[in-house]
């Protein structure tokens, strides 16, 4: 079996409302590349990417060059092949690699009629939970629904996805108001939803010393862990010091390298593990496993997922022993969906590991040419750009707040 051609087809699927975050926001819809791996025996693997445009087309075209011909089942050749870590520091790969390792798993999957977590060591559980991902949202430019702005409208908001997936852990975005607003949310969240699990994520724009206060005001709540609280390690060493509660990390520990270094002078409790992030499903597998060595908690990252990527979580999450927390996703938040069948769906705040063979998905091609084409009218959004804050970025630490008395409505 070889590979005989990599398509790539940049999409953009519009979400219930903007997501606010503490760099920017998401301007209604998540921009992602759909990557197909086709093999001489007419399998096709899908892979995902977040972003998109003529740039990453156009990186996949390039892609061919390498690995037109080659076994999609010799994975560890093609990780040095097109992402070695020496020629990595001229051409940093590693989501390209990611994409490509999702197809070809899937095409190993659908070859010999098992899942791509059998592949991997073989289902620990059949369905993934996942938290709730609460964000601030501006309203649909549309008509108007979707607002996350006040504390009345965040506890709603957190009430209405309890009760429509059945979420019991509960994931906060903040770092876009000022950290005293944001802390009346937060613990008004965990009253409204008692009993339940939490945790808390400004994106690292804290100082070290606002991130101390802040956790130590919440250390009598059921907190899963503060997430990225700070940017850097030695912040997050001063923040754990003073905190009792665990820290957690998609940002500082994001390769093996870091979490060396984290193993040999502790500055973060969870890893969270991105099978984009981290260059696909085997290298996370690799990261859990030295994560279950050292008793370090680990959970499963969202970047923005469709359903293609959402699979990828889903098998890792099965596969790994030590998943001590629910998964995050920002899934629930799409309108729709690139895949068969549409969005997959929720229960009892858990997803099913998908069984078909392979990732377990197929693309649904008439919403897929629907979303291109979306895209190819729409174009890119600048993630790290606030529509309604023109110019302004934050600062590391951030002193820059948005004002959440601020009822201005983006027309997107």
């Amino acid at each position: 079996m070889k590979i005989i051609d990599i398509r790539a087809t940049t999409v953009t699927v519009p979400l219930e409302a903007p997501l606010r975050h503490a760099n920017g926001c998401h301007w209604g819809r998540f921009v992602r590349t759909v990557v197909e791996v086709e093999t001489d025996d007419g399998l096709i693997g899908l892979g995902e990417m977040g972003g998109g445009g003529e740039s990453a087309e156009s990186v996949f075209r390039a892609m061919k060059s390498y690995l037109v011909g080659h076994d999609p089942a010799r994975l560890e050749e093609m990780r040095f092949l097109i992402a070695n870590p020496t020629a990595s520091l001229y051409n940093n790969r590693t989501q390209i690699l990611a994409a490509i390792e999702f197809a070809c798993l899937d095409i190993l999957g659908q070859k010999w009629g098992v899942p791509v977590c059998d592949i991997l060591g073989g289902r620990l559980q059949d369905r993934v939970p996942f938290a709730s991902y609460l964000f601030f949202r501006y309203s649909n430019h549309h008509d108007g629904s979707g607002e996350v702005r006040t504390i009345d409208q965040l506890v709603a908001h957190a009430r209405e996805l309890k009760k429509r997936y059945g979420f019991t852990s509960h994931k906060m975005k903040g770092g876009v108001f000022a950290p005293e607003y944001e802390l009346e949310c937060y613990r008004a969240v965990a009253a409204a939803l008692d009993g339940d699990r939490f945790r808390f994520d400004p994106n690292g724009v804290w100082s070290a010393e606002t991130a101390i206060w802040f956790g130590q005001q919440i250390e009598d709540l059921r907190n899963d862990y503060l997430e990225d609280p700070v940017f850097g390690m030695n912040g997050m060493r001063r923040v754990r010091e003073k905190v009792r509660m665990p820290l957690a990390t998609n940002t500082v520990v994001v390769n093996f390298e870091q979490l060396a270094a984290n193993v040999l002078d502790m500055a973060v409790d969870v890893i969270l593990l991105d099978t984009t992030f981290w260059g696909g499903i085997r290298q996370c597998i690799k990261a859990a496993g030295v994560c279950e060595t050292f008793q370090l908690g680990v959970a499963v990252h969202s970047s923005g997922e469709l359903g293609i990527q959402l699979a990828t979580m889903l098998h890792l999450g099965a596969v790994i022993p030590n998943l001590s927390f629910a998964a995050d996703a920002h899934y629930h938040h799409l309108t729709d969906d690139i895949i068969e069948g549409g969005k997959m769906s929720y229960e009892n705040g858990s997803i099913a590991v998908p069984a078909r063979p392979g990732l377990g998905v197929k693309l649904d091609r008439e919403k897929l040419a629907e979303y291109a084409e979306l895209y190819r009218r729409l174009g890119s959004y600048p993630y790290d750009q606030d529509p309604l804050r023109p110019g302004w970025t934050p600062t590391i630490p951030n002193n820059r707040w948005a004002d959440p008395n601020d009822e201005r409505r983006p027309i997107l």
